[in-house]
């Protein structure tokens, strides 16, 4: 089969992804990626649209998935007889996951804003000199009305 403008070799689809060649020949022994044709020089030729596959299985691997696991859920997915039945079933873990990603935007946005006031109480710190030890270093928390963060208070107790 010539190629044409509706498959690309493997270095192309590489080049477009970000991926390299024997990332992408991983992708096709797990059973992720799969070549549209064959060159008769025994060439792979890809459909445009693993481009997408390729961002699919990247952004399922920003979820947390191992290769392994999405190859699994992938082949849960084809192991439904019917369009309807595969959909729902990936509406379903969709949901899961926007949900897990919301709970865990949450706890970074807590994060953030720990450090936020861990900088702003250090920032207004200027009671001990530079040869002051770390070990004496409490008097801004005894001159000031704030309470010492968490992330401040830890160090104290630290080695």
């Amino acid at each position: 089969m010539p190629q044409d403008k509706t498959h690309m070799r493997i270095g192309e689809l590489s080049r477009i992804s970000g991926k390299t060649s024997r990332t992408l020949h991983f992708y096709e022994e797990l059973g992720l990626l799969t070549p549209a044709s064959r060159t008769k020089g025994g060439f792979r030729l890809y459909a445009r649209s693993a481009v997408l596959r390729v961002q699919w299985i990247e952004r399922l691997q920003e979820l947390g998935f191992s290769l392994q696991e999405v190859s699994a859920f992938l082949s849960e997915l084809h192991a439904h007889s019917t369009g309807p039945a595969t959909m729902s079933q990936l509406q379903d873990f969709y949901r899961g996951k926007i949900e897990e990603t919301r709970a865990a935007i949450r706890r970074l946005q807590d994060l953030e804003a720990e450090l936020t006031g861990a900088i702003s109480y250090l920032d207004e710190c200027r009671a001990c000199t530079s040869e002051t030890a770390r070990a004496a270093c409490l008097s801004c928390h005894e001159e000031s009305d704030r309470r010492l963060p968490d992330m401040v208070a830890a160090i104290h107790d630290a080695v």
